[in-house]
Order: structure tokens, then C-alpha cells, then sequence
């Protein structure tokens, strides 16, 4: 594999970005952006209306975010002229044939102009509704391979998808179409879209609310990807979405880059940058507030982090490096084969953290943390909750019978937590008791090529290697996610 200069690869190119809002969208953008200005255009699919409503979107949701701080200091007053010739904002939906996009002097545009399509574009929620997220990942996938065919050269696509559930050394291979975690049984697409039409028309047949349809497809979701062995809606669809891409590719150049559970910034546009609360900052924010006292997990379970540039970095190096080749490439970008941080460890950063860092809630307190205990089985984490909160939620009902509903209120909520708590526990379990290892062969042979090339090799830096968690997450990722997210 040989890989030449990014920044000259880049220089004039024309890139389509789906999912412009997201989280690794945005690292991407901003990176081009800021790396290599001489880059032709941008072209950013926005979920929107029409043009206003995309502008708005552009500029509440990407451009006016503090990620772009460097890059308005690099450019000053004229920022918005470089944004101007730079980016191109397209209202549209992967949901649909030729992405949405409604006008068609832009479609044959693009078709002429694209050298590079990247397709960030997803639902992440674990229990999405199935038509939703089939609609999107799965479905929404397809779509942005067929938009690819149709332009000049066949740009490459370069697609992003979280692994699911298995055990062992992970392999970076491609799923095959009808492929399941089980082995036995035929997954076919087809036929899952089938049967959400059919369960949809049913729904709407029988007059059900809006609550209830959600409600119901939600279920779908997490029984159909449980039936294939996945452990929730949204690594299901994009598995699938994964199989369609492969299955109908053809000579299209193919790159899809894997990321385990993706973390603040490691290096750039600056350190610890993040937004939104993703799967392990759920716990870091409960345990902060004072409000997560324990932890159902083995506490010898590898988490599996990455910073979010160093998957920017992998997802470029790699658009580079198959650019002009027909080929399906597929890349695990994380840490646990090269450098694995334990759940245990995480839980001491934490708790040493906040104990000299503790969070003032809105009233001037100050919260006080204590080490999380760990539940290494389900049996023991469901006693635990039977006894502190199940027992004192019955005694509330008598009480609330005697004194004729009068805690109505509060034994629905404790009730209503309960049951939320339980939900969760079943969708993050297999995640809290991971057993596998991502295999990063080819990512190690990318790396190995960058490094040989001797070219930029610090400016789009992605080993995981040269990560020192506890100085990461004591400095960089806690501090990050309290300044940016917690507030």
C-alpha cells in the first residue's frame, strides 16, 4: 500500500458529506477546512426543508460552534467569504432515491463535479424506531452508493459503522448479504422492510397514536436485531446497510471505517473537544452529579476508546490511499488490540477526578462521589435493585392505597425510573461485559504506509498507541466533556 501527500490529494478536490451535523461530521469538515483551504468545494447534505432551512441549520448547528474557533482566528473577517466559495449546502435525506435532492441542476452538479462521497449520515439511538433507522442506516446506505454511481469518475464512498456484539479477535472483514451473528438463519432485507410496512399499515388501520406506533416500532427494532444476534436497532441497521453496500458496489472504490466507542479530541482543532453525551459519558455525567453509585459490568472488560480526530485522521488517510482503486476496505479504528483502558481503570480515573474536581450543582452544592461498586452479573445487579428500590416502591403503593392516591405522583415516577433503569441495563449490557478485541491489520498497514511516506505524518496522526489514558482523561476528555457538554 503506498500512500502520497493528503494535503496534495485534497488540494481541488470536491467532497460530498451526509450527516453534516454530526458530531464526526463536523471534525471532518473543519479539518479539511483548516488543513488544506485549497480544497475545490464541500458539498454539505443537510436534513432541511429548503435552502433557508439548511442555512440556519449550518449556522446554529456546525459553523457557530466553538470546534470552528481556529478557524475563524485564522480567517477573521473573512471567514465568511472563504465559507461562501468553500461550502455548498444541500437540503435532502439519504432516506430517499438521488439522497432528496429536489433540484436537478444541483444533482447534475454534483454528478459532475464529486470526486469523493463520504456518508456520515445515521440514527445512533440503540432502540430507534425500525422503520426509522432501517430507513436511514440500511436503506439510506444504498442510496448514497446509487447517487456515487452516477457521478463522473464513480467517487469513492467512504461509510461509518459501529460494530456489534461478538467475542474473540474481531477481523476486519466485510459482512457478507444475509449474514448474521447466529449462523443459521438467513438474514433478508427485503423482507425486514416487508414487514415494517406490513406492521406500520396495521398500526394505522387500528386508529393507534402517534405514541403507541413509536412505541411499537421501537420493540421491532430491538426483537428483529436480537433474532440476528445483534444487540440493539442501530448496529443492526447499519450491519445490514454494511451488506447492501457490499452486495451491490461493483467496481465503485469502497471504504468503510469501523470506530469502537468514539471519545472527545485528542490533538486537534484543540483537545477535548466533544458534543452530545455519548455511550461512556452517560456513566460520566450520572457519577459526577452524584447520581450513579454503581455499575452493572466486569470490571476487567476492555472499553474500547478512540479519540474522535484520530477516526477523522483514519477516515481521510484512507480516502487517499483508495481514491482510484476499485476494492471494499474495511477499518477498525480503535484501541483495544494496541492499547485496551479497563472498565475498572476508568472508574478509579473517575472517581480520583471528581474527588478533587467535584461538581457544584445548581444550588452551590458541592458533590461528593464515592468509588462505584461493580455488579459483574445480572442476578446480583437485580438483587440489589430489589431490595433498595423495588421493596421500599411496594411500601409506597400500600402507603399510597391508606392515604387514598395522595403519592400517586411519586410512586409513578419511581416506578417510571425503575422500569427505565431496567430498559437501559438491557441495552447497554453487552457493551458493559464485552469480551472481544478489534483486529486493526489493515489500519496498522495504513498507519505503516503514512509513516513510510514520510509526508504530514504528525498532521493527521491516528495511533492509539502514543494515548496516555490516564493523563487523556484526567486532562482532556473529563474537563472537555465538563466544559463542553455538562456546563
Amino acid at each position: 500500500m503506498e500512500l502520497g501527500s493528503i494535503l496534495q490529494f485534497l488540494e481541488s478536490k470536491t467532497i460530498l458529506v451526509t450527516g453534516a451535523t454530526g458530531f464526526l461530521a463536523k471534525i471532518f469538515v473543519e479539518k479539511i477546512l483548516r488543513t488544506q483551504p485549497n480544497v475545490e468545494k464541500i458539498f454539505l447534505l443537510l436534513r432541511a426543508a429548503d435552502n433557508k432551512s439548511a442555512k440556519h441549520r449550518f449556522h446554529d448547528e456546525i459553523i457557530s460552534k466553538e470546534l470552528f474557533r481556529p478557524l475563524r482566528e485564522k480567517w477573521g473577517a473573512n471567514l465568511d467569504a472563504f465559507i461562501l466559495k468553500k461550502i455548498a449546502l444541500v437540503p435532502g435525506d439519504i432516506s430517499y432515491e438521488d439522497l432528496g435532492v429536489k433540484d436537478s441542476k444541483l444533482r447534475e452538479e454534483m454528478w459532475g463535479q464529486l470526486d469523493v462521497m463520504v456518508n456520515m449520515a445515521a440514527t445512533t439511538n440503540f432502540d430507534e424506531r425500525y422503520d426509522i433507522a432501517l430507513g436511514i442506516n440500511t436503506l439510506g446506505a444504498k442510496n448514497v452508493l446509487n447517487f456515487a454511481k452516477k457521478t463522473k469518475s464513480s467517487s469513492p464512498c467512504i461509510n461509518t459503522y459501529v460494530c456489534g456484539e461478538k467475542e474473540g479477535l474481531i477481523l476486519e472483514e466485510p459482512f457478507t448479504m444475509g449474514e448474521t451473528l447466529i449462523g443459521a438463519t438467513q438474514l433478508d432485507i427485503n423482507h425486514e422492510k416487508e414487514l415494517v410496512e406490513e406492521r406500520l399499515n396495521e398500526l394505522q388501520a387500528e386508529g393507534c397514536e402517534e405514541e403507541v406506533i413509536t412505541s411499537t416500532m421501537k420493540e421491532m427494532g430491538i426483537q428483529r436485531s436480537r433474532m440476528y444476534g445483534w444487540p440493539n436497532t442501530y448496529v443492526y441497521t447499519k450491519a445490514m446497510g454494511e451488506m447492501l453496500l457490499g452486495h451491490f458496489k461493483e467496481n465503485l472504490p469502497l471504504v468503510i471505517i469501523r470506530p469502537t466507542i468514539i471519545t472527545s479530541t485528542y490533538k486537534e482543532p484543540f483537545p477535548g473537544w466533544v458534543e452530545g453525551v455519548r455511550t461512556i459519558d452517560s456513566v460520566l455525567i450520572g457519577y459526577g452529579k452524584g447520581k450513579l453509585n454503581f455499575l452493572l459490568g466486569d470490571p476487567e472488560s476492555i472499553i474500547d476508546l478512540i479519540p474522535a480526530d484520530m477516526v477523522v485522521n483514519t477516515m481521510i488517510a484512507a480516502m487517499v490511499a483508495h481514491a482510484s482503486q476499485p476494492c471494499e476496505k474495511i477499518y477498525h479504528a480503535g484501541s483495544s488490540l494496541r492499547n485496551p483502558v479497563k472498565l475498572f481503570h476508568l472508574r478509579d480515573l473517575f472517581f480520583i477526578y471528581f474527588r478533587h474536581n467535584p461538581w457544584i450543582d445548581k444550588h452551590g452544592n458541592t458533590i461528593k462521589v464515592r468509588k462505584v461498586q461493580f455488579f459483574s452479573t445480572i442476578g446480583g445487579f437485580y438483587w440489589y435493585v430489589a431490595i433498595c428500590y423495588l421493596l421500599p416502591l411496594k411500601g409506597l403503593q400500600l402507603v399510597n392505597m391508606v392515604f387514598c392516591q395522595y403519592f400517586k405522583n411519586i410512586h409513578m415516577d419511581l416506578n417510571q425510573k425503575i422500569t427505565l433503569v431496567k430498559r437501559y441495563v438491557e441495552l447497554y449490557k453487552p457493551y458493559l461485559f464485552f469480551k472481544a478485541v478489534f483486529d486493526d491489520m489493515q489500519v496498522e498497514k495504513l498507519r505503516r504506509a503514512a509513516r513510510e511516506s514520510n509526508v504530514e505524518g504528525d498532521m493527521f496522526s491516528f495511533d492509539p498507541k502514543c494515548i496516555d489514558w490516564e493523563e487523556y482523561m484526567m486532562k482532556t476528555h473529563v474537563p472537555g466533556f465538563i466544559k463542553h457538554v455538562m456546563k
